[in-house]
């Protein structure tokens, strides 16, 4: 007759099964949970980003303001400033911006991302999310807008904020360093955002068409500019 299987060899072979079965949660998991912590931080970036922006709210603007400086601001040297006190260097101007990053379909806006506006682009802003922008322009300075009030002249949208959350230190992806060159880009409208009801025209066909949105050129007169800012 075949004896029963003794007590300790039942309990060291479920030990062992629940080990590998819970080593085996654990590899599927692991995944997950790296993507997740990724995100958190990248959310936690981005709010790092904003609580910056925001302490320089009022902030005049000035054309042409130096990298660096905290008195004015210019659209591309807030952001530039902006960013890099949270570990991201960008270009100088808002053209050299543009290319920094990755391109971001409207559709997969998040806070965090670089607009950029106008054709050719001069302005650009931090979308912080429920539909606002913190940039600087004109007589507010930094303030917030609501993107819906610029949303017609919107060119295209970069992301700079790696999805590993990895940002201290980093430059973002540009095909040169023009950090502390001065700005290029064109000095927006100084009274008013653009106006809503300008219907869109199709842009000149370049590298980057696809990857652009298409902007109005019918109320360019609202927004004239003398500099590259």
């Amino acid at each position: 007759m075949m004896k029963p299987p003794k007590l300790g060899k039942l309990l060291l072979g479920t030990g062992l099964s629940l080990s590998i079965l819970l080593s085996g949660g654990t590899v599927l998991l692991m995944p997950q949970a790296a993507h997740a912590a990724a995100a958190e931080t990248s959310t936690s970036l981005a709010d790092q980003i904003f609580a910056t922006g925001k302490q320089f709210l009022g902030v005049p603007y000035k054309f042409g303001s130096k990298s660096g400086v905290t008195s004015t601001f210019d659209c591309s040297s807030f952001t530039q400033y902006v960013y890099k006190q949270n570990g991201i260097t960008l270009p100088r101007d808002s053209r050299q911006q543009s290319t920094a990053g990755t391109y971001v379909p409207r559709n997969q806006l998040k806070p965090g991302d670089l607009i950029f506006f106008y054709t050719p682009i001069h302005h650009v802003a931090i979308y912080i999310g429920n539909g606002q922008i913190l940039h600087t322009y004109g007589k507010p300075g930094v303030t917030i807008s609501d993107l819906s009030s610029w949303e017609s002249r919107i060119n295209t949208i970069r992301r700079v904020l790696p999805d590993d959350g990895q940002a201290a230190n980093t430059r973002a992806n540009s095909s040169t360093d023009t950090s502390s060159q001065p700005s290029t880009d064109a000095q927006t409208d100084k009274t008013a955002p653009p106006a809503t009801n300008s219907k869109s025209d199709q842009q000149s066909s370049s590298d980057n068409t696809k990857h652009k949105y298409v902007n109005s050129s019918r109320h360019s007169h609202q927004h004239k500019y003398e500099h590259q800012d």
